[in-house]
């Protein structure tokens, strides 16, 4: 029997733990529209330090949701791209990201309310 998804030790919940992290998730959006170079990713993810996307993207491409190809040119030319695997979490994380849109508003109230305290 699988463990439960609250256990650290369970497959699944390293699998959320992956694609629920917030630079995984606009790594996939910045993807979504096509291959990226690695100064692409970086300057469209505000934010986001070299450390962490490089770490981001070994991840995902550990995980089979990213490839990376590296072209024999000079100097070396590196692109990013979703895989099949990658392109089928488009649907789940273009749903939060139209749901934190849509409700923007509601949560910033809350935030306003709650820090009013």
């Amino acid at each position: 029997m699988e463990p439960s998804p609250f256990s650290r030790n369970c497959g699944s919940r390293q699998v959320i733990d992956r694609i629920g992290d917030r630079w995984s998730v606009l790594v996939v959006l910045t993807l979504a529209d096509g291959g990226k170079r690695y100064g692409e990713l970086a300057q469209r993810i505000e934010g986001v330090s070299q450390k962490m996307l490089t770490q981001t993207l070994r991840g995902l491409e550990r995980d089979g949701i990213v490839t990376r190809t590296v072209h024999a040119s000079v100097p070396p030319r590196v692109d990013y791209d979703l895989t099949d695997l990658g392109r089928s979490l488009l649907d789940l994380v273009a749903g939060l990201e139209a749901w934190a849109t849509t409700h923007l508003g509601e949560v910033e109230a809350a935030r306003a309310r709650y820090d009013a305290g």
